[in-house]
């Protein structure tokens, strides 16, 4: 099942365009996008998980390990990001989206060391961090920054935001 925000936000992708599912995870964002019509690229550092689709195309890949970004020159109509944070990707994930594609970016922010994991600052976005991720470069369609009770309590930002 998807994260609530981004099922909310999907239809913001452009139809048909290609979605990245960054740190996929088990897949349940690429399942949801290909099923919508989409061509998907899941990445993950372990990709056991993932589903094996012909609408998928999985790659494995590091993000954190210091390698080239490992989808050079290859653009989508969205980005979707959740419950991971590697800030030097920023700017990856920025060049990746075509004009007009999407970010959909959910994740834990500061604060969220009330309620457990993740309380190491390194994986909590400062107030206001993903704003400024897009200033000047996306037209910011939502954005949260709060404490949610599901599925835990916990404080996160999210954004959906359409690259000018």
């Amino acid at each position: 099942m998807p994260s609530a925000w981004v099922a909310q936000w999907a239809g913001l992708v452009p139809a048909g365009s290609a979605v990245l599912d960054v740190a996929a995870g088990g897949g349940r964002h690429s399942l949801f996008f290909a099923g919508k019509g989409h061509p998907v690229t899941a990445v993950d550092r372990d990709v056991s998980a993932l589903p094996g689709q012909p609408e998928v195309e999985i790659v494995a890949a590091d993000l954190e390990g210091g390698s080239a970004w490992p989808l050079p020159g290859r653009t989508f109509g969205a980005v979707v990001v959740t419950n991971y944070l590697h800030r030097p990707l920023f700017p990856a994930l920025v060049d990746a989206l075509m004009p007009g594609g999407v970010l959909l970016y959910e994740t834990f922010m500061i604060g969220n060391e009330r309620f457990g994991r993740p309380s190491n600052p390194d994986f909590l976005l400062q107030d206001g961090e993903l704003l400024e991720v897009v200033r000047g470069r996306f037209s910011v369609v939502a954005y949260e920054a709060r404490m949610v009770s599901q599925p835990r309590m916990a404080m996160v930002q999210r954004i959906a935001a359409r690259k000018l």
